[in-house]
Order: structure tokens, then sequence, then C-alpha cells
């Protein structure tokens, strides 16, 4: 009955909702592009780079599966509201500290990692708090409209945080970001109210490692879990080069102009955004497995085009198909998990996403990252996109899979 009630008034709930999180992404994205400057103009250490990406990464990846307990366990906007909370504490306390003239590295590690856990908290539970907002039938074109919203955010955050940085100190976009996250939390507590899950309010006898285990029990049980998630792990492995080693290449074949660089960035971005509106307006076929195959194999041939193209503004139209390509992925495959998989088991589920898409494209890198000094990355580019359209048959001819990709209603 309460999600029915929600339900009435999904339109106004969904629009405050993404839209605090849109001015929270925004804030934190600020922060984040300030700090990669600061550490790159004021360093210029690949190593102290390495550091702060390490710190940006493992502790999502180490907190994923525990945050996916809580938001089955507990309610799920208020674990949304105390990591943004905690966030917002700790870079208030950071700005002093800049204000103070204290301007230690090890503090700007501490803050990532610190944003990092808060990442970890969040993806889970506003994975699993959309089912309860939006109508199933919906929540193709509200997962849709999300990705792109966040892509024009990764579009816009740079620029703005370039802008900021020439005339105003760090600590004033560290100021930013607390006011962000202030106005976020606010849309939150005082005008969206969204009842805790039935989980969350009954009676927790059952101790908090028998949840984790039940979790991973739970997605060993259901073999199209368990081959989603092997293929996404290998996606993100594969994708590596086409995601990290394309800025190399180019400053390697076409030139260390700057623009190229930035144009590279703008292309995918764009890309993204409009795949976001396409996604949402089609909503992809009804089958949501087909429409990631097809997201896969674009990936596949673009990425396979990027290692044979020697002429740039044609590589730019790869890169933005790249970027296009990458909501008609995320959202199918976001949309599946949150139709199919149980209302209390959907934190703990997208707790795994998580880890996975925290720590297979670092793994990649591991891999190809040492490869690209020996071999050409177009080579790199080539062989990981033969692979990747592989990955895209064995998503089309996985029965499990195409099962789970039509829809049905469910209880959330």
């Amino acid at each position: 009955m309460e999600n029915e009630k929600l339900y009435e008034n999904w339109k106004r709930n969904i629009i405050l909702f993404l839209g605090s999180q849109t001015i929270s992404l925004f804030g934190s994205s600020l922060v984040q592009y300030a700090i990669l400057w600061y550490i790159t103009l004021n360093t210029q250490s690949g190593w102290i780079m390495t550091i702060y990406i390490i710190c940006g990464f493992i502790p999502a990846f180490l907190l994923s599966p525990f945050a996916g307990v809580w938001a089955d366990r507990y309610n799920r906007k208020l674990l949304i509201v105390i990591s943004d909370g905690v966030i917002a504490l700790v870079t208030l306390i950071l700005a002093i500290l800049f204000m103070m003239g204290y301007e230690a590295l090890w503090l700007l590690f501490l803050i990532a990692a610190v944003r990092s856990l808060g990442t970890g908290v969040q993806m889970p539970a506003v994975g699993a708090i959309l089912p309860q907002i939006v109508p199933q039938d919906k929540l193709m074109k509200v997962n849709g409209a999300n990705g792109s919203i966040q892509a024009l955010v990764t579009l816009t955050a740079p620029m703005a945080s370039g802008a900021l940085l020439g005339f105003a100190s760090m600590e004033v976009i560290f100021f930013v970001d607390v006011v962000t996250a202030a106005i976020a939390i606010s849309v939150l507590v005082f005008f969206l109210s969204i009842p805790a899950h039935q989980k969350a309010i009954t009676d927790k006898a059952i101790s908090y490692f028998h949840d984790l285990k039940e979790g991973f029990i739970y997605i060993r049980k259901h073999a199209f879990l368990m081959k989603f998630f092997l293929f996404f792990a290998l996606f993100f492995i594969l994708a590596a080069p086409a995601s990290f080693l394309t800025p190399l290449q180019v400053a390697r074949s076409f030139g260390e102009d700057i623009w190229r660089l930035t144009a590279i960035e703008v292309a995918f971005s764009i890309g993204m955004i409009l795949g976001g509106i396409l996604i949402a307006s089609w909503e992809g076929f009804k089958n949501k497995i087909h429409t990631m195959a097809l997201a896969s194999s674009l990936f596949a041939a673009c990425t396979f085009a990027l290692g044979i193209t020697p002429i740039f503004s044609i590589y730019l139209i790869f890169m933005g198909i790249i970027g296009l390509s990458m909501p008609f992925f995320s959202t199918p495959s976001n949309v599946l998990l949150q139709e199919k998989v149980e209302g209390d088991f959907l934190g703990r589920v997208f707790g795994v996403v998580t880890m996975v898409s925290t720590s297979m494209m670092p793994l990649g890198m591991l891999i190809f990252g040492p490869i690209a000094d020996i071999i050409a990355i177009e080579l790199l580019l080539i062989g990981t996109g033969i692979a990747l359209f592989l990955l895209a048959l064995f998503l089309l001819f996985s029965k499990e899979l195409v099962k789970a990709g039509i829809s049905v209603q469910k209880q959330i």
C-alpha cells in the first residue's frame, strides 16, 4: 500500500530524488577534478596520482558487500543522507584546514578515501531505492534519464571546476561542495518521504554476517545472476584500454595537443548524453539482454575501429558512439536487476555490482597498462574489440540471461 501511494506521485518524487542526487554529484565532481588538477600541477608525480586513484577506488570496493547488507537491513534514504552528510563534514574540515594554510597531500588522500566510502554506501542504496519510488514500467525511462543527467554533470563539472580554480582557491571549491551537499540532504529530508522497505522495519534477529552470507547464496542460486556478473566483470576488464589508454594513444599517434585530449572526453560525454536520451525515449528491445548485446557490439566495433583509424575527426566520431552505447548497456542492466531481484536482496546485489565496477577496470589497467609500453595501443584496441564482440555473443547465447531479460511484474 505504501508503494502504491508513492507511485501516485512518482513523477514529483523522482524529480526531487534525482534533482538532489544531481546537485550532490555536481559538487562532488567539482572537488574530484579540483584535487586531480591540484595534484597534477603541484607534484607532477605518477606515483602520487596512482596513490590518489587507489584511495578513490579501494575503499568503495572493500565496503560494497557490507554496504549492500545495510541497504537491505536499514532505511535506504537514511543511508544516502548519512553518507552525504559525513562526506560534507569531512570536506568542511578539509576546507578549514586549507584556509589555515595546512595543505598536506595526505589530507587529499583522506578525502578521496572518505568519498570512496560514501560512494560504496550510496550506490547499493540508490540502485535499490529506485524501484520503491518508480513504477516498474517506468524504470527504463528513469534510469535512462538519470544516465543522461550524470553524463551532463561529467561534461560540465571539469569546465566549472577549471573556471573556479582560475579565480578562486581550493577551499572555495570545497565550500561549494559542502553547500551542494547541504541542499541535496535538505531536499531528501524535508521534501521527499520514502517509507522504509519491509525488511528494514522487521525485527533483525538474524545476524549481520548471516545476511551477508545469505546475499552471496542468493546470487549463487540464481544462474542468471552468476552469468550476469561474469559478463559484467569480463566486460569491464576488456573495456579498460578504450576507457583509459585512448588519451595515451592520441598523444602518441595524433599529437600531444591538450585540445585533442579534451576533444575525446567531450565526444564521449556528448555521446553518453544522447544515449541516455535515446534509451529513455525508445526503452530498448522488449528483451533487455538484446539491448545490452547491441550496446556491447557497438562498443566492441568502435573499440576495434579506434585501433585502425588514422584520421582524428573520424576517431572522435567513434569515441562519441562508444559514449552513446554506454547508456544502452548500463540502463537495461540496472533495470534487469531492479525487476528480477527480490526487493529484500536488491541492496546486496547492487553491492556486488559496485564491487565489480570499482575493481575490474583497475584490474584491466594492471593487465593492459604495462603491455601498452611494450606493444602499440592500437593492437590492444583491436584485440579487445574482437574479444568484446565474442562477449556480446555470450549474452545472446546464454539461455538463462535471455530468459531473465524478459520483463515480468514483481513485488517490491
